[in-house]
């Protein structure tokens, strides 16, 4: 796989929020297949646009694909260009396949020699790379999950998601049609996640005036409903902060967590 030339911001946009000038997706070829040799290829971005390649590749660093049995899958012919990352993967069983970017980490910026610094890692090379005496040093933890579903076949259940912002089926993710309500519940770190907004967009926006969000809030339980007003793919995502865990090292302020999903709706 070709390295990044700017991996500092090939991390960082794995954060990319729903406030964020730029939004970070992967997208597959299609989401829904059948027959004995069944392929996908799947684009990882960010960009202005929903599902158009106008700004940076996303790191297949994380990346971390399911499969209806519970196994561990590895990319095939996975690149990295200028716009856009990507691989092709071959569905073997017959069922529901979780792929997603998956990155916790810790941010901290402080200065040095009265110059702003950055860094953006894993917690066990925070120590490493970061001084502890830094000036006007401030950390954060982060967690992001960018994922999709795909489905050869009969749809089949999918696995819950235990860390971090996640979506737990009510209606099969690969099950959604035009004009009916889907219900999914949102989870953080596998609990509902009471109140938590939902930003869901449909693809074409930068080929219209607005960008037609539809805007929703969980329940208590973290359940959501949307009724879909036409056939597409959407980017759903949400995003929050609580305060640091206890794991954090010492003056880590709060942890951001962030989420998004790409889902196609069929027709009826």
């Amino acid at each position: 796989m070709k390295k990044l030339a700017l991996p500092l911001l090939a991390f960082s946009l794995l954060f990319a929020t729903t406030a964020s000038a730029h939004d970070a997706w992967i997208l597959p070829s299609a989401t829904t297949l059948s027959g004995e040799k069944a392929w996908v290829t799947v684009d990882a971005a960010a960009g202005n646009d929903k599902f158009y390649f106008n700004h940076r590749p996303l790191n297949l660093n994380g990346l971390q694909i399911t499969s209806p049995s519970g196994a561990s899958l590895k990319a095939e012919n996975a690149f990295s260009g200028e716009l856009r990352s990507g691989f092709d993967l071959q569905l073997t069983e017959d069922g529901s396949y979780r792929i997603a970017l998956v990155r916790n980490g810790l941010s901290a910026q402080w200065r040095q020699d009265g110059k702003p610094k950055r860094w953006f890692g894993s917690s066990s090379d925070f120590a490493k790379q970061v001084p502890q005496d830094a000036s006007e040093l401030k950390v954060q933890e982060r967690s992001s999950r960018i994922e999709t579903f795909v489905t050869k076949g009969k749809p089949s259940a999918i696995a819950e998601v235990k860390e971090g912002i996640s979506l737990k089926p009510v209606t099969h993710p690969n099950d959604l049609f035009a004009g009916e309500a889907a219900q999914f519940i949102m989870t953080m770190d596998g609990q509902p996640a009471k109140q938590i907004k939902v930003h869901v967009v449909p693809e074409g926006s930068r080929y219209r005036d607005q960008l037609n969000a539809i805007e929703l809030t969980a329940d208590d339980a973290g359940k959501i409903e949307i009724t879909w007003p036409r056939p597409g793919r959407y980017w759903l995502a949400a995003e929050t902060s609580t305060p640091a865990t206890s794991t954090a090292p010492a003056g880590t302020t709060k942890r951001l967590m962030s989420y998004s999903a790409t889902l196609e709706v069929l027709p009826q």
